[in-house]
């Protein structure tokens, strides 16, 4: 299926009559009246004009990608501009340009990233179009409202379709490991669906949430791939409040007594979600080893 997405228009559809059509082409240098300063007021205002230019060239080249072999035409805008700039007219074309500059470098090519690895793609000139009609009041194809609902609904489906064609099965590999994982006697699930299993257990206090906390641990993937362990970080165990961590991890600390050594087995919703965080792709399902060695008093 094909977006018809409503996007943005490009400057070339709010052009108003008086203002279409012009060449974009360079142009020589008017011959001008020479400056005449008659007063010390004239003086000031002159110097501050040429001292506001200040940088103006490099920000024209590097951030609106000006080619300043045609600093003429720019010349040329800018005083049309400052003419016209209480005329109803040109502050509607004016506005129209600025807008399509925007929305189409932005919105437009928001929505393409978007839909980029998923079933859909996004037609530009098909959403331009749709743009136009709706400023225009046509609704020959769809009504505003029922077109944003549809516009909605479709980016979702293709979002759906997208995750799955790119982690449908790293998310299954988690959720069929964690499901036969579960069936073993010496596993406990939690309400959230957080899996562990006591190794050793500890007799000390158990942390809050608050509570910062030592720890040493190792990180593996579902196929047993390490991804992290606090020995990588050093010979002394790694410390941190216990709710500046995954999801996952802040229950299984708030569970555990000092002392003690679990394995965690944490669905991807109570890990990194959808996030890709290096070796961690996007809805994995993570192992931890942890050891509590004490709570960090104040």
């Amino acid at each position: 299926m094909k977006i018809i997405a409503l996007a943005m228009i490009m400057a070339g559809a709010f052009c108003v009559e008086g203002y279409a059509g012009k060449k974009k082409t360079k142009t020589p240098k008017a011959v001008k009246n020479a400056v005449v300063m008659n007063s010390e007021s004239d003086t000031l205002s002159y110097v501050a004009g040429m001292s506001m230019t200040k940088g103006l060239v490099p920000f024209l080249q590097q951030s609106l990608g000006i080619d300043t072999a045609y600093m003429a035409d720019f010349i040329s805008g800018f005083e049309e501009a400052i003419a016209s700039a209480d005329s109803p007219q040109y502050k509607a074309y004016s506005a129209g340009m600025d807008i399509a500059k925007q929305l189409k470098e932005r919105m437009l090519a928001g929505i393409a990233r978007e839909l980029k690895d998923s079933p859909d793609s996004l037609v530009e000139s098909i959403a331009i179009r749709g743009f136009v009609d709706a400023l225009n009041g046509d609704t020959t194809m769809y009504k505003v409202e029922n077109a944003e609902l549809l516009f909605k609904d479709m980016m979702t489906e293709a979002k759906e379709a997208k995750i799955e064609k790119l982690y449908g099965p790293n998310r299954r590999a988690g959720e069929t490991f964690l499901a036969e994982n579960a069936k073993k006697d010496s596993v406990h699930t939690t309400a959230s669906g957080l899996q562990y299993k006591v190794i050793v257990e500890g007799t000390g206090e158990k942390p809050k949430a608050t509570d910062r906390v030592k720890v040493n641990y190792e990180g593996r993937l579902v196929d047993g791939t390490v991804f992290d362990s606090s020995a990588k970080h050093g010979d002394k165990p790694v410390e941190f409040a216990a709710n500046q961590v995954i999801t996952g991890w802040t229950e299984a600390l708030t569970l555990m007594p000092v002392g003690s050594k679990w394995e965690l087995y944490i669905p991807y919703n109570l890990a990194y979600g959808e996030r890709d965080s290096g070796m961690i792709k996007p809805y994995s399902a993570l192992i931890f080893t942890v050891e509590l060695i004490e709570i960090v008093k104040k």
